[in-house]
């Protein structure tokens, strides 16, 4: 990953975007920005699902406009270390999630896997999309594919 220009994270929007620093990690900093986005989940677990559903479409939100910022400041698209998109993915999965680290552990895996493997459209929405919208859509689908398939292996389990 390309050296961060000086005081790039002393800016709340870069620091937010970069998913509080996680996405600084030199290898795989989509899985350390994911791991992140766990710690948050484990008190958001306990809110009602409508104000768990207003708080993802106010972070999707926020994250077209934190991820556009960032992306600009540092004149690439979908920078490694903008991290931001995974925060939202992962929440996504964890929609009416099932209580207990092993569902956190499967839709951790499952977010990951969609997230990296991106079949489609996961792989032509990050290929065609540009701007903030397009950094946070791949996660967001990435994020509901792996949320459906939580939600099955919930029902059979």
């Amino acid at each position: 990953m390309a050296k961060l220009p000086q005081g790039f994270l002393k800016d709340p929007v870069n620091f937010l975007a970069f998913g509080l620093g996680s996405g600084c990690a030199p290898k795989a900093p989509g899985t350390f920005g994911t791991a992140a986005a766990v710690l948050f989940y484990l008190p958001l677990q306990y809110l009602s699902i409508w104000l768990y559903l207003g708080f993802i479409v106010v972070t999707f939100a926020l994250g077209v406009w934190l991820c556009d910022r960032a992306s600009k400041t540092l004149g690439v698209h979908d920078h490694g270390g903008i991290v931001w998109d995974e925060f939202v993915g992962y929440w996504i999965t964890m929609i009416a999630a099932p209580a207990g680290w092993v569902w956190i552990l499967v839709g951790f895996l499952l977010f990951r896997l969609f997230d990296i493997w991106k079949p489609w459209p996961i792989k032509v929405a990050d290929n065609v999309i540009e701007g903030g919208f397009g950094i946070m859509i791949d996660d967001v689908l990435a994020g509901i594919y792996a949320l459906i398939c939580l939600q099955i292996l919930a029902y059979v389990f």
